[in-house]
């Protein structure tokens, strides 16, 4: 995803942009002034990432999964996806006006376009696409009806499997320093209340026996790319992917498709196509999606790059020091006006991690689906030459 012809697009025509219809059928020619973003300005541009995601799929005996070491017929297998990702963003809408019905008067949203896309790596050298994701994050100005006091966003997507969400939900206050991110499990349980949990052979790393994809994990636990210590916890990749920034601020957005209580947080939803509901609808589903959650935490991260000695009109590209092994980093564009000796500048960039759980209904049980990223801007920043100094 290098460069710019393998990349994923999204963009709104340059002389489009949201305009009320007057009375008076006198449309404006200029555009009006646009609503609020919020957090969603940090949207901006094209990001990319290496991640993590995991997924127990049906198996059936009609077109079973077919695996190096076969296995007795059985209702599920694991799969695991080391990921390389691009979020790429358009220009955001400007004014969408929403009609409210009296006490409520009318209010503007603001969005911002996405596309999505997702390979698995797992194999090194190779690559299959395993999710495309168009959608929009829009911000919410706080409303009377319903009582929201507070400004919210939401994000709607939608899946070529034939599942679109809508997620709405909180921005939490701006935390100075790194965010906290709690554990995550995928461990299924029953669907039927008590909800009892049910740990399955695949989510053993060292267990080469099992009905998994990769089926034997023992080369990816040796470079410690898929360990046991991933399997209990994806979210640990999040945590192991900043253990070495300097984070400087930090702001979460917390979505839902089913906000919990107390309202009035109670927009959103996922609706499936008959597939995947079942026959009869969703009391047998196929694997029917009936929740997600996800966490974006926008971060803005402090790097000091090295400098080395520059001649006047020299241009060069610097790294950031990643983390942990495979990480994506910021690069940065720099070009100097001047001689330059060898040194050090400070820098900031803004990164976006996430997780995300969605829940599948299948064979009795609900199957969290969990994928987490960390995605860094895929253009070099352009650092300004009045960072540097003279020599």
């Amino acid at each position: 995803m290098s460069d710019t012809g393998s990349r994923g697009t999204i963009r709104l025509p340059g002389d489009f942009f949201f305009r009320e219809v007057h009375p008076d059928h006198k449309v404006a020619h200029t555009p009006p002034p646009p609503a609020p973003l919020g957090p969603l300005a940090a949207f901006a541009g094209d990001f990319v990432g290496n991640g993590f995601n995991t997924i127990f799929r049906p198996n059936n005996s009609v077109t079973p999964t077919p695996l190096p070491n076969p296995l007795p017929p059985g209702d599920n297998i694991l799969e695991l996806n080391l990921t390389s990702e691009e979020l790429a963003f358009s220009k955001s809408l400007g004014a969408v006006p929403n009609r409210g019905t009296t006490p409520q008067g009318d209010i503007f949203l603001n969005g911002v376009p996405y596309l999505q896309t997702i390979d698995d790596i797992t194999v090194h050298g190779e690559k299959a696409g395993i999710h495309f994701e168009p959608g929009m994050w829009i911000h919410v100005p706080a409303t009377t009806v319903p009582p929201i006091t507070q400004e919210t966003v939401a994000r709607l997507a939608s899946i070529p499997h034939g599942t679109t969400i809508e997620a709405q939900g909180i921005i939490a206050p701006v935390v100075a320093g790194p965010p906290t991110i709690n554990p995550v499990d995928i461990t299924p349980f029953n669907t039927a209340p008590p909800n009892n949990k049910i740990k399955f052979p695949s989510q053993t790393a060292s267990n080469p026996n099992t009905p998994r994809i990769p089926q034997d994990l023992t080369s990816f636990i040796a470079a410690g790319t898929i360990t046991q210590a991933l399997l209990d916890d994806p979210n640990s990749l999040l945590r192991n992917h900043i253990s070495k920034q300097k984070i400087i601020k930090t702001i979460t957005l917390v979505t839902s498709t089913a906000p919990p209580p107390p309202p009035p947080l109670f927009g959103g939803g996922t609706d499936n196509i008959a597939f995947l509901l079942g026959q009869p609808a969703a009391t047998a589903p196929n694997a029917q999606a009936t929740l997600m959650t996800a966490i974006f935490w926008i971060e803005t991260v402090e790097e000091v790059l090295d400098v080395p000695d520059l001649i006047a009109g020299q241009h060069i590209i610097l790294k950031a020091k990643p983390s942990v092994p495979g990480q994506r980093v910021a690069k940065f564009s720099l070009s100097s006006p001047f001689d330059v000796d060898k040194q050090q500048i400070t820098v900031q960039f803004t990164q976006i991690q996430y997780t995300q759980t969605v829940m599948l209904n299948f064979a009795g049980l609900t199957w969290p689906h969990v994928s987490v990223n960390t995605l860094v801007p895929e253009d070099p920043i352009v650092v300004p030459a009045s960072l540097l100094k003279m020599s």
